[in-house]
């Protein structure tokens, strides 16, 4: 039930760890700190977590914590990540430019892309950052390559990941969507806020008709 986040980097090669390459992040689920950080490894402990939850930009992320407070770990209720992510992936190769990359999320009409080195998993981007990263370099940078590009962080988790704990490391790091790596280190699919809020919105449905 591991959840990973990949560092920034170029498309190349694969970003997934040995077993999904990248730094450990720690358990989240107390607000307490539980070891320090080990530089050499990098480590994300519940340390980075206070900082961010502590930041006013992240009051959904104390209220989020505050719910389950009062619950002991046993008793919080578990949600497979696989019933709540989206199979719907759609990816460009590295050497695709911003131009391709657009078209394909406007195509099927979907905001985040998977990009892929070969066979393997380079990165997740999605429209929001594309269209800043536009913004912020040349007027031709719709021809440039991703290859040459530094993508963004993004997190990876198991369809066995609690979802609760993924949307917590979500909001943390500031991230909209988590990739699905099955067992054979492929993507299966994708977790985004919105799938939290259609969630949240049957939930509540089922809690009005009550």
């Amino acid at each position: 039930m591991s959840i990973f986040v990949s560092e920034p980097g170029r498309p190349i090669g694969t970003r997934l760890p040995e077993a999904f390459r990248a730094r450990r992040v720690g358990d989240v689920t107390e607000l307490t700190e539980t070891q320090a950080i080990n530089p050499g490894r990098s480590e994300a402990t519940d340390s980075e977590f206070q900082l961010a939850a502590n930041a006013g930009r992240h009051r959904a992320l104390e209220e989020y914590g505050a719910a389950a407070a009062g619950e002991r770990r046993e008793e919080r209720p578990y949600l497979p990540v696989s019933r709540v992510a989206s199979s719907a992936l759609y990816s460009v190769q590295a050497s695709a430019t911003i131009s391709e990359a657009l078209s394909v999320m406007d195509e099927h009409q979907v905001h985040h892309l998977v990009i892929m080195a070969g066979d393997n998993v380079a990165g997740l981007v999605d429209l929001r950052w594309l269209l800043s990263w536009l913004h912020q370099h040349e007027s031709d940078a719709m021809s440039q390559s991703l290859l040459h590009i530094e993508l963004p962080a993004f997190l990876t988790a198991s369809p066995e990941t609690d979802a609760h704990q993924l949307a917590r490391l979500m909001l943390a790091h500031q991230l909209n969507a988590a990739l699905v790596i099955d067992a054979k280190g492929s993507a299966s699919g994708i977790v985004t806020s919105t799938d939290y809020l259609r969630l949240y919105a049957s939930a509540g449905g089922h809690e009005g008709v009550v």
